[in-house]
C-alpha cells in the first residue's frame, strides 16, 4: 500500500492550474502528512514518558483487525525506523472462532505488508457463548479469555512486551465504567506489569484521540474486520459512556484533554483512599512541622 508523498505550500500553487480536483488531492495529502506526524509525535511520546520500549524489545503488536490496531502497528513500523533504540515487532491476531471470520484478510495484509505475524486459534468464542446468560453483555468473559491466551503465547515467542491498541477515549471510559458501576477510581494505564508479573503490556495510542484515529484508519484504507461477537450489544454500559463523552466533547470543546489530564495528575491527599495517603498520621505531622523539623511540602 503506497503512502502520500508530503506536499509543501509550493506544491499547491503549481497544481492550481491544473483543476480543482488537482488541487483537492494536493490538500487532502497534505492533510494525511499533518495527520500522520501528529500520531507519530502523540506515540513517540507516550513511549518516552512511560519508557514503553527499550533496547532489544521484541514487541507482540496485538492485531484484532480494527481500525486501532491496525493504526497502532502502522505508527510503531513508522517509528521503528528512526528510532533511538533497536526493537522488533511481530503482529499476533488471535482467531477466536467467530462464525463468518474471514481468516484470509489478516494474512493478506501482512504478507504484502512483510510484517513477522502468527495467527494464534483459540474456540474463545464458544466458551463466551456457552457462560453468558441470555441479555448479559460477552465483553468482561471475551476479555480475560483472550488476555490468557495472548499472554501465554507473548512467553511462547519470546516478546518482551504486549502492546495493545487502547486510544485516550477508551481510557477514559474505563474510568468512567469503574466509578459508575465499579465503585473504584482506576482506569488503563499506559503501562502495566500483568498480575503473575510474567509480561509488560504497553499501550502506545494512549494520547491519540479516537477520531484521529479513525481518520488515519480510512485514509490508509485497512481492511478492518468487524467484531460481530460483541461490537452490537445494545446493553453495552461502554457504549452508553462512549455516547456521553462524545456528547461531552461536542458540546465542551477541551473537556476530555483535561479529564485526561487529571489522570496523569492525582493528588493522593486530596481524596480519601486510607492506602494511598496517611490521612490518621497527619496530627504528627502537623507536630513535626511546628517543630520544624519537615516542610510543608512533605505533607502530601
Amino acid at each position: 500500500m503506497q503512502q502520500p508523498e508530503h506536499f509543501d505550500p509550493v506544491a499547491l500553487e503549481a497544481v492550481a492550474s491544473n483543476g480543482s480536483a488537482d488541487l483537492h488531492d494536493v490538500k487532502q495529502k497534505r492533510e494525511f502528512n499533518k495527520l500522520q506526524k501528529r500520531l507519530r509525535r502523540e506515540v513517540g511520546n507516550a513511549i518516552l514518558d512511560y519508557n514503553m520500549i527499550e533496547e532489544g524489545d521484541r514487541v507482540m503488536v496485538c492485531l484484532s483487525g480494527g481500525k486501532d490496531s491496525y493504526t497502532m502497528l502502522e505508527i510503531l513500523r513508522n517509528l521503528q525506523r528512526n528510532a533511538p533504540v533497536n526493537f522488533s515487532l511481530v503482529a499476533v491476531n488471535l482467531d477466536q472462532k467467530q462464525p463468518g471470520f474471514p481468516e484470509h484478510v489478516l494474512p493478506r495484509y501482512l504478507d504484502g505488508q512483510g510484517v513477522e505475524y502468527h495467527i494464534l486459534e483459540r474456540d474463545t468464542y464458544s466458551v463466551v457463548k456457552e457462560k453468558t446468560p441470555e441479555g448479559k453483555t460477552t465483553c468482561a468473559l471475551c476479555s480475560r479469555l483472550r488476555r490468557g491466551s495472548l499472554y501465554g503465547f507473548a512467553e511462547e515467542i519470546g516478546a518482551t512486551k504486549i502492546a495493545l491498541g487502547h486510544h485516550r477515549e477508551d481510557i477514559l471510559e474505563t474510568l468512567f465504567l469503574n466509578m459508575f458501576f465499579g465503585g473504584t477510581l482506576k482506569s488503563m494505564p499506559p503501562k502495566l506489569l500483568s498480575d503473575d508479573g510474567k509480561n509488560i503490556v504497553i499501550r502506545p495510542l494512549a494520547y491519540c484521540k479516537e477520531a484521529d484515529i479513525a481518520e488515519f484508519s480510512r485514509l490508509m484504507e485497512f481492511p478492518i474486520i468487524p467484531c460481530n461477537l460483541c461490537g452490537s450489544q445494545p446493553n453495552m454500559q461502554r457504549q452508553n459512556v462512549k455516547a456521553m463523552l462524545a456528547e461531552w466533547d461536542k458540546k465542551y470543546p477541551g473537556r476530555l484533554e483535561s479529564m485526561f489530564r487529571a489522570i496523569t495528575n492525582v493528588a493522593p491527599s486530596q481524596l480519601a483512599d486510607r492506602a494511598l495517603f496517611d490521612f490518621h498520621g497527619l496530627e504528627a505531622k502537623q507536630a513535626e512541622l511546628k517543630a520544624g523539623r519537615i516542610s510543608a511540602l512533605n505533607v502530601g
